[in-house]
């Protein structure tokens, strides 16, 4: 399978078990504490995985940068923590930091 596909996968998995842990409530709530434990568990095999071929600072910022994006997402609707105008520009560094890497880096090629 492609590596960017697990990657997407580990972000997926990743996202899943950050956004449930204030549900899980300390580990007091079976359902999502098994979401966080599973999430976290798949993420990082995953992550293991896209890391045979691509190189761990590009995986990293990807997996991390598209993390903290869709958690802030996902946390503004589940949770009505709604990013103000700083939040919304740090965001958006992010974003452009992680972009820079993927398409102007030459981090993978040695």
């Amino acid at each position: 399978m492609n590596a960017y596909v697990l990657l997407a996968l580990a972000i997926a998995a990743e996202v899943i078990a950050t956004s449930s842990l204030k549900t899980a409530e300390n580990f007091t709530r079976l359902w999502p504490s098994v979401l966080v434990v599973a999430g976290y568990a798949s993420a990082f095999v995953l992550l293991m995985q896209v890391m045979k071929t691509v190189p761990v600072g590009i995986a990293y910022a990807i997996w991390c940068g598209a993390g903290i994006v869709l958690v802030t997402l996902i946390a503004s609707v589940l949770y009505r923590q709604v990013p103000d105008l700083a939040a919304w520009v740090g965001i958006g560094l992010i974003i452009a930091g992680v972009a820079v890497i993927q398409l102007f880096s030459k981090m993978g090629t040695h």
